[in-house]
């Protein structure tokens, strides 16, 4: 007789049911948890990542507990039983269940080790977003046009990941900007600066600063304006992109400052080399 059939022996029908109101609960309180620390999040704005930890480290605990509770309703958990269900275990998890207590171990991995934490930006395997949960199986990430993208845990074991903002509220942003090479640096750098300094979503209490370069971009010679700062949520980072992209371009325009030219731009030639054309 095989050892699935040996568990069964010492099977408890009737405490399906309640082991079933076990999950029900626990189910119940997971989503209460998680729509409480989301109110707490927003009322709560500068500890929101912190809150976003504990939660799902409770969220964790509950589902460990809800299983803890539920076997020994179900099954009489006796010394030959224990000896049974070792065997079926084992059989199970190295086959129909190995995938699943991989990703099980690794989400436990993750949250100790924490290369990431939910509420981070994080870039992974050509995906970019905010993590909104770390589950027993997945971790959920939301990309900045709305899409649910779902990765197992033991896939962050063996891939790079990269975190923006490392469990805080404020992240680096980085833009570039490219005008001519004729054209007036010390203007163009003076109206980015402004942009960066007058921007509402902009925490100055880091450092920030603009870097110029003379690059090659697309065949032809230009200057390259990058912008770096803060911004003071991550969840304004578009808003801070799209404020200061605004700003620079409206100020290259009133100060006459054009982009690179794609194949040359007529400097304005001198009375002698005028009179040479001629």
């Amino acid at each position: 007789m095989s050892d699935a059939v040996e568990v069964l022996k010492f099977l408890r029908p009737g405490g399906l049911p309640t082991a079933l109101v076990i999950f029900v609960v626990g189910w119940f309180l997971v989503q209460v948890l998680r729509k409480g620390g989301e109110q707490l999040g927003d009322r709560m704005v500068d500890r929101r990542l912190a809150i976003n930890q504990v939660v799902t480290f409770l969220r964790f605990a509950i589902y460990i507990a809800a299983f803890a509770a539920a076997v020994p309703v179900v099954f009489a958990l006796t010394d030959e039983m224990m000896i049974a269900l070792g065997g079926t275990v084992a059989v199970t998890v190295g086959f129909a269940l190995k995938d699943l207590a991989a990703s099980i171990i690794a989400g436990i991995t993750l949250l100790v080790d924490k290369p990431f934490q939910v509420g981070d930006r994080v870039s992974f395997d050509g995906h970019y977003g905010e993590v909104v949960a770390i589950g027993l199986r997945s971790v959920r990430l939301v990309t900045l046009d709305d899409n649910l993208i779902t990765i197992p845990n033991n896939k962050f074991l063996n891939d790079s990941v990269s975190s923006g903002n490392a469990g805080e509220l404020n992240m680096l942003i980085q833009q570039d900007f490219f005008i001519g090479i004729d054209q007036d640096l010390e203007t163009a750098k003076r109206i980015v600066e402004e942009a960066l300094t007058s921007c509402p979503y902009a925490y100055l209490a880091k450092p920030w600063t603009v870097l110029v370069n003379e690059v090659i971009q697309d065949q032809y010679f230009a200057l390259r304006l990058r912008a770096k700062v803060y911004v003071m949520d991550i969840r304004y980072e578009k808003m801070l992109e799209s404020d200061v992209t605004q700003r620079i371009v409206s100020g290259f325009a009133s100060a006459g400052i054009q982009r690179p030219a794609i194949l040359y731009r007529n400097a304005p030639m001198a009375a002698g080399e005028a009179g040479e054309a001629c």
